[in-house]
């Protein structure tokens, strides 16, 4: 009788001790499955999602794969093996994931497509993003009030850029844009002199700076030895920074031959800096804090049998089925209010950008 009630007060005194949700939930390990270091966003991305778990109590497994697809398919088949309860994956090509999310499936594991769309599979479970193609409308926009073409202004020569042809957010940033900038190229207002346009001929692979930095000395050479470049409409503050060392290289930014009008996206501090110099014009601010937040509020929602909160059931369809998905508002940052956007919220000190 008394190992019996010692047996059942060890029971009683565990019941206690673990009935809580984050003692509950850090039995559980959720994999998070990154792109690359080399863009300090990503890491701010890992970095975020990994605090809110671990407040919340749970087990989590970081891995970058450095831009390298076998690496990260590599990663992730590890974590599936592990036994992890939930992947969170910002896919480096999101079309070839379809055979270790078929394993994740029959494992019974939860999987998030985090930032970027996982395509060409059914076994992906729910999409935490920000609004794609608002942030494209958004750059376009910064770049019509800057050369005050609702006024009536122009003609002015512009050049495009695209993000990666194997990112599925590259497609909604530029059909985003073109949906603001394509009447004024209708019009007239504005000239793409070297005529390239469309995602098959502006894409920039992997996102990487050199690359657009050696296509925008391209253009320069071949489409304006005498004539001036206005604008560049950049997805990504990497790409803008490639393209603007290109414009110094022959002389914008000097003298009586002010920079183009030039976008970004991510707020990354180098292209801040540049904002400041009177380079780079705008970028575009995600909040990856309210994206790590989201996303782990789908992991729990998901490990403790409760609805996972979504707020858009038709935009995403991944080539097989729409995924329901959570958007975040993106925000323009410039000049004009970079210190209230990003220093006054806490995500980045003055000394930082100073």
């Amino acid at each position: 009788m008394k190992l019996l009630k010692s047996i059942l007060g060890a029971i009683a005194a565990g019941s206690i001790a673990f009935s809580g949700p984050a003692l509950a939930q850090g039995k559980s390990t959720v994999g998070i499955a990154m792109p690359t270091k080399a863009s300090a966003r990503w890491i701010d991305d890992g970095n975020n999602i990994v605090k809110v778990l671990k407040e919340r109590g749970y087990n989590t497994d970081l891995q970058y794969a450095e831009d390298d697809i076998p690496n990260q398919l590599s990663q992730i088949e590890n974590m599936v093996a592990k036994g992890v309860k939930v992947l969170v994956i910002a896919a480096i090509d999101g079309s070839t994931l379809s055979d270790v999310l078929k394993q994740a499936k029959a494992g019974g594991i939860t999987v998030i497509a985090y930032d970027r769309l996982i395509r060409d599979t059914p076994n992906v479970d729910y999409y935490a993003t920000f609004d794609n193609l608002q942030v494209g409308v958004l750059q376009a926009q910064s770049i019509v009030d800057a050369l005050k073409l609702k006024e009536g202004k122009g003609p002015f020569n512009i050049e495009l850029f695209g993000g990666s042809p194997d990112d599925n957010n590259a497609y909604f940033f530029y059909n985003g844009s073109m949906s603001v900038l394509q009447p004024y190229i209708d019009s007239g207002k504005l000239v793409v002199a070297s005529k390239q346009a469309g995602m098959d001929k502006v894409s920039t692979l992997r996102w990487d700076g050199a690359t657009a930095q050696a296509r925008m000395d391209n253009l320069l050479s071949a489409f304006y030895t005498n004539k001036r470049v206005d604008a560049v409409l950049s997805p990504y503050d990497g790409l803008s920074i490639g393209i603007l060392s290109s414009l110094r290289g022959v002389g914008y930014g000097s003298g009586n031959m002010p920079m183009p009008i030039v976008s970004g996206q991510d707020a990354e501090i180098p292209s801040i800096k540049s904002m400041l110099r009177g380079e780079q014009y705008s970028t575009i601010f995600k909040d990856t804090r309210d994206l790590a937040r989201v996303t782990a509020d789908m992991v729990d929602a998901a490990l403790s049998g409760k609805t996972v909160a979504v707020n858009d059931t038709t935009t995403y369809n991944n080539g097989v089925k729409v995924v329901p998905s959570y958007l975040l508002k993106p925000v323009v940052v410039d000049k004009t209010n970079w210190e209230k956007v990003l220093i006054d919220s806490g995500y980045y000190k003055k000394a930082q950008i100073n």
